[in-house]
């Protein structure tokens, strides 16, 4: 069988497991990996593990160590219930606070840890406030994805495109931070017409969320105040990158090597609680679309894309812009992220300037991950929390809120991009 066909054959067979859920993500990426090295005789183990970005992966351990010790200390559940308390009781303030706080949060953590801290906040805050806990949770998800596109570490994505274009955080937050910051201003203003007919069942008689003690959520105060000290060292290394000469992989893991040691936390424990299933999906992911790079099939697609746009920047910028956010809400938008790297990076080497296009990526996959509930892991993670807890969000149910925030979304964008890198 031609080697280009059965890349393809193994490619297409992992997508679609991932997106019938079927079956664990990590395995089916890591069996199709493996796949492509047994069943395609010109492609080793050599090659194929060459292609796994390291950088990548310890970045996200490295911010996953920190997180979770950090979630230790029960500042998030603190954050929560303060949001609830400024709301005032008031359901519709109250979500605009938490949606917030969510992307805030997410855009300085990875934003699937984020939401897995915050969700069981939010079941007490609508428990107490006597409406359904799903709005919220759409609400923050969404949120989550938007704060998220604004940080080299908001969201995996960026970190897949951050390493494969040499774009440093600093850089990524003043190419994608007034974006964010303006798409989520309008979302936070526009929650009450979004959400409106479910914010509107709130029970008067029921007890109030401001009698909540916060400080009694605090549970260790010195370890709080030492990970705050180390997350703000890493965010500082992470606008210095390029003046320290340090990939962002080094400063996080040494970022989270220091705050093991500081607060004297067990290895063992700590590197328990690392979303190994996330970081070996990346692991078949890297080798799987390799495996499409070396038997020529990116080059034949990125042929056929400068063919069909002339090679116009504009035009294929948004065409992919648009072609991303479909795409990454029909499929995960990591693995979606990761196929689209190397065609952007062949249309480079074919003499186009594909500056605009890794933005037009990054707002593409992130924002267009809200569109479905399979779009982006904290999707996912999130409608599996709330199922557990006899919530279950459908795939409708999540689609009529995000088809709308994901068309505002790119509306904005086709404007950001042509107003400042299409000129």
């Amino acid at each position: 069988m031609n080697e280009a066909l059965i890349a393809v054959t193994i490619f297409a067979l992992v997508y679609a497991a991932i997106i019938s859920e079927k079956a664990d993500r990590a395995g089916v990426a890591l069996l199709g990996g493996m796949a492509a090295i047994i069943l395609i005789r010109s492609y080793d183990q050599e090659a194929a593990f060459a292609a796994i970005d390291l950088n990548v992966l310890f970045l996200l351990t490295g911010m996953m160590v920190i997180a979770n010790i950090m979630g230790e200390t029960g500042v998030f559940q603190w954050m929560g219930v303060k949001a609830i308390q400024l709301g005032k009781g008031n359901p519709t303030r109250i979500m605009q606070i938490l949606a917030l706080v969510t992307a805030v949060t997410s855009a300085m953590l990875d934003n699937v840890t984020v939401v897995v801290l915050l969700a069981p906040v939010t079941l007490v805050a609508a428990s107490s406030l006597g409406v359904s806990p799903i709005p919220f949770l759409i609400a923050e998800v969404l949120a989550s994805n938007i704060g998220g596109a604004s940080t080299l570490i908001g969201d995996p994505p960026n970190i897949l495109i951050g390493s494969a274009a040499g774009i440093d955080f600093l850089t990524f937050l003043l190419n994608m931070g007034p974006y964010a910051l303006a798409v989520l201003a309008l979302f936070v203003l526009g929650l009450p017409l979004l959400f409106h007919k479910q914010l509107q069942i709130a029970k008067d008689d029921l007890v109030q969320p401001a009698a909540v003690d916060a400080s009694t959520l605090i549970t260790d105060r010195a370890l709080l105040r030492k990970s705050l000290v180390i997350m703000a060292f890493v965010l500082i290394g992470f606008m210095l990158h390029g003046f320290l000469g340090l990939e962002s992989a080094t400063i996080a893991l040494a970022g989270a090597a220091a705050l093991i040691l500081w607060t004297r936390q067990s290895a063992h424990q700590v590197f328990h609680h690392v979303e190994w299933a996330t970081l070996m999906f990346f692991v078949g992911l890297f080798v799987l679309v390799e495996a499409l790079v070396h038997v020529g099939v990116i080059d034949v697609i990125a042929t056929w894309l400068f063919e069909t746009t002339q090679g116009n920047v504009p035009v294929t910028t948004l065409a992919l812009l648009w072609g991303s956010a479909i795409l990454s809400g029909l499929v995960d938008n990591i693995p979606y992220t990761a196929t689209v790297i190397p065609i952007i990076l062949k249309l480079g080497e074919d003499g186009m300037t594909i500056w605009p296009l890794w933005w037009a990526l990054a707002i593409g996959a992130d924002l267009g991950g809200n569109l479905t509930i399979i779009g982006a892991s904290a999707n996912v993670v999130v409608a599996s929390f709330a199922e557990r807890s006899g919530h279950k969000i459908s795939f409708f149910t999540f689609f009529k809120y995000g088809v709308v925030t994901t068309l505002f979304s790119m509306i904005i964008a086709t404007v950001y991009l042509m107003a400042f890198y299409l000129r």
